[in-house]
């Protein structure tokens, strides 16, 4: 079987050439948004971008030819990435898999120019007095156990060993008063004196010993670092609905993270397309945790003939245990009440039975939310709530809440009902009822509810001192800061990593928000200059990480980095440091670091 397809203008064209005579087959395939086909074939059934198309009867070795293109005039191909994701020919022997095309972004192997800094470190420290001279170093002799974490980190990375019978003396000093998270280091000829505030700040000063020694060849300057982060909150969010990536991957992401001192890993395992998660309050999960041929959800987003997998309380507990150690928490994500496409077919209860349906998402997806007016919508939420806020720690945890189709519940007699009962007159005004009454659960089980930028919409809003991440635009979080909301910073224009890198058609990736070169990423201020004391509830930002265009683990890290080092710099870094030529620098100087852990750096264009 040979299958191929190229963008022409705001087509694409595709070629099949089947190795066996095929009577009516049918050609699958995922694209990012609803297809139409221009020849070749007729559309027999779609679901989003996922798409069914009736071919003639195939001759073997003759080259069938069709052409297809968005439904949306407006939404042209940008790159390589819009091109059929996973394809495959339904047939009367089975579904016969297609060669996929060349997928992902493609390390150049190019050096980037830019500064170096007297500190070949990423993110740079809040002030350094160097006094001239190096101390030789290739690890530290030291057996407290922040030490010995970043040790097995270092070993795992190809860093290591860290800790070493024959290294640098390092003597640890605790020092309460501290803010949380810093570290000072004195580095000697005679050895490092690492002063530390709590078990994160000795943890962070390792880790700056460690970086210094592989950028610096093993000389480390002498001098003096004294270094906090300006964020409390210094994420990265892994969307792991759209593609399932393996808890090796996780680990390996939340390594990288904790080498850029990031704290917050937001675990997205939940959107239309699968609920990962086991639960035992709700088995028929289960049903959500492959796509593809005969499932709940067919192929779509490369999904191909099947595809998928789950996440056991085991492998909850592995990832949550991982992070920790490297002083990352773990948010966990359900998503309330829309992007609950999977969900609503597994619980079809969720969906008034006299609605009409007639909402679409973004995405393309009919009745993909849950209604709020049925008890079985509750029963799902709140068997949900309870069970994945006991399984993590920490005391924060995101309920969803972004991209409510318009006209949701307009239909549905259930929820024009209790609409009137709760005095409430718009779509908003009931989706923020509803996310109001879902944090306030969470606030019993003395949890801190979190969601996207929307929750904050209608007459009620969700409340409850609920964190809002912000990720359309800087604005909704500014102006959710303004009422008091904590608020991450997410913007899409900036720490979208699933976004291209370049508007080159040969690149990979999303570009509805815009395209992000490394640089990108930090030409941006979390804060308005002119509203300074907003930074009062605007706690963080977060890189974020959507899966669309990702059908194997491997492809995320060329996305990833370099430009998590922007994201990195934007958490620690004070106000007005980030520079652009200097985080250039910088990332040619990580690119030995990136080899050596196995991620692979696309050109940072």
């Amino acid at each position: 079987m040979k299958f191929d397809a190229r963008i022409d203008g705001a087509a694409i064209r595709c070629t099949i050439t089947s190795d066996r005579a095929l009577t009516a087959p049918v050609f699958c395939f995922s694209c990012m948004a609803p297809m139409v086909v221009i020849d070749g074939g007729t559309r027999v059934q779609s679901l989003g971008g996922y798409t069914e198309i009736a071919l003639p009867d195939l001759t073997p070795g003759q080259p069938h030819s069709l052409t297809i293109a968005h439904e949306n005039p407006d939404f042209a191909p940008a790159n390589r990435a819009w091109l059929p994701l996973g394809p495959y020919l339904r047939t009367a022997e089975g579904p016969l898999p297609l060669p996929s095309l060349p997928v992902g972004v493609q390390p150049s192997g190019k050096p980037w120019g830019g500064t170096l800094p007297d500190l070949r470190i990423c993110p740079q420290p809040a002030s350094a007095q160097l006094a001239g001279g190096t101390l030789s170093c290739a690890g530290v002799a030291c057996d407290a156990e922040p030490i010995l974490t970043v040790d097995a980190l270092a070993l795992r990375c190809g860093l290591g060993p860290f800790a070493r019978p024959d290294g640098v003396p390092l003597r640890l000093e605790h020092v309460p008063t501290m803010p949380p998270e810093s570290y000072d280091l004195t580095i000697s000829p005679d050895g490092i004196t690492l002063r530390h505030a709590d078990r994160a700040g000795a943890f962070y000063g390792a880790i700056t010993i460690l970086t210094l020694i592989q950028t610096h060849g093993g000389q480390l300057p002498c001098g003096t670092i004294t270094d906090s982060p300006r964020f409390e909150w210094r994420g990265q969010h892994l969307d792991c609905a759209r593609h399932f990536y393996g808890v090796d991957t996780i680990q390996r992401l939340l390594d990288l993270m904790a080498l850029l001192k990031l704290n917050r890993f937001h675990w997205h395992f939940a959107d239309d397309e699968a609920f990962r998660l086991e639960l035992d309050s709700l088995p028929e999960l289960a049903a959500t945790h492959v796509r593809g041929e005969g499932e709940v959800i067919p192929g779509v987003f490369g999904g191909g003939i099947r595809s998928g997998g789950s996440y056991s309380r085991a492998d909850a507990d592995r990832v949550i245990a991982h992070a920790r150690a490297l002083s990352i928490e773990v948010m966990p994500e359900i998503e309330v009440p829309a992007h609950a496409l999977a969900l609503t077919r597994v619980f079809p209860a969720t969906r008034d039975a006299q609605e009409n349906g007639a909402e679409v998402s973004v995405q393309g997806y009919a009745a993909n939310v849950m209604n709020p007016a049925l008890a079985e919508s509750w029963r799902v939420w709140e068997a949900m709530t309870d069970e994945v806020a006991r399984i993590f720690p920490f005391p924060v945890m995101h309920l969803g809440c972004d991209e409510l189709p318009h006209g949701t519940w307009g239909g549905s007699p259930a929820a024009r009902k209790l609409m009137e009962a709760e005095g409430l007159s718009s779509t908003d005004d009931l989706q923020g009822w509803t996310m109001n009454r879902l944090a306030r659960r969470l606030v019993d089980m003395g949890k801190i509810p979190a969601a996207w930028e929307e929750a904050a919409r209608g007459k009620q809003g969700i409340g409850n001192s609920a964190i809002l991440f912000s990720w359309t635009s800087q604005g909704p979080g500014i102006e959710a800061a303004r009422e008091g909301y904590k608020v991450v910073m997410t913007p899409g224009q900036h720490h979208y990593l699933d976004m291209a890198h370049t508007a080159d058609p040969e690149d990979w990736g999303a570009s509805w928000a815009a395209i992000i070169g490394l640089e990108d990423t930090i030409a941006w201020d979390p804060v308005p200059d002119d509203e300074p004391g907003l930074e009062e509830n605007i706690i963080g930002i977060q890189g974020t990480f959507w899966s669309e265009f990702t059908t194997r683990d491997a492809e995320m890290e060329p996305m990833v980095a370099p430009r998590i080092l922007g994201v990195a710099t934007m958490g620690w870094q004070a106000r007005g440091t980030a520079d652009g030529a200097t985080l250039s620098g910088l990332a040619a100087c990580y690119d030995a670091i990136w080899t050596s852990a196995g991620w692979a750096a696309a050109d940072a264009r």
